[in-house]
């Protein structure tokens, strides 16, 4: 397989992650607007779409950097320390059934959305980056881009929004 049909596939799934969230967004404002009964839509699956985005975003990223041979910019490692701890807590969670999983999961999924979002302001305004980054690989250079506005912080991003609307609508399904 090709890097441009693996990057073609990983910018697709990017797509429609953030279709899904879109989605999950309007179901969280029709449970705010209908009630708790609104939540048995998703229920304990929300868990385990919660995993699976965070696990394709973690192998996507290791396919880039080890298959692909893209080396990985600080920001880059920063939000990869956020997403590979959450694809462990979220399994752990959804096989073990507990509720508590998104009291531990979103402050991590939070805080590797917000890398992600000052990513990508950095590679808008690369006066942004100060002196923090590495000039041989630095944050404000955009080495994957597809769809012209599609990148790999972008991407990441709609990962960790999607996990967090996920954990808000997780519930513990009844035994």
């Amino acid at each position: 397989m090709s890097v441009e049909t693996i990057l073609v596939f990983n910018n697709l799934f990017a797509i429609l992650t953030l279709i899904a969230g879109a989605g999950s967004i309007g179901l969280l404002v029709y449970r705010a607007v209908k009630g708790p009964e609104a939540v048995a839509l998703l229920g304990d699956k929300a868990i385990w779409l919660a995993f699976t985005v965070a696990l394709v975003a973690t192998v996507g990223s290791l396919l880039y950097s080890d298959a692909f041979h893209y080396v990985p910019c600080r920001l880059c490692w920063f939000q990869r320390i956020a997403m590979y701890p959450l694809t462990i807590v979220l399994l752990v969670g959804a096989i073990r059934r507990e509720a508590v999983v998104k009291f531990y999961a979103l402050p991590i999924a939070l805080i590797g959305l917000a890398v992600s979002i000052y990513h990508n302001f950095v590679q808008f305004f690369p006066s942004l980056e100060g002196g923090s980054c590495d000039p041989a690989v630095p944050c404000s250079a955009r080495s994957i881009e597809m769809f012209g506005f599609m990148d790999l912080p972008f991407m990441a991003g709609i990962g960790f929004i999607v996990i967090a609307v996920l954990l808000a609508f997780y519930t513990k399904a009844s035994e």
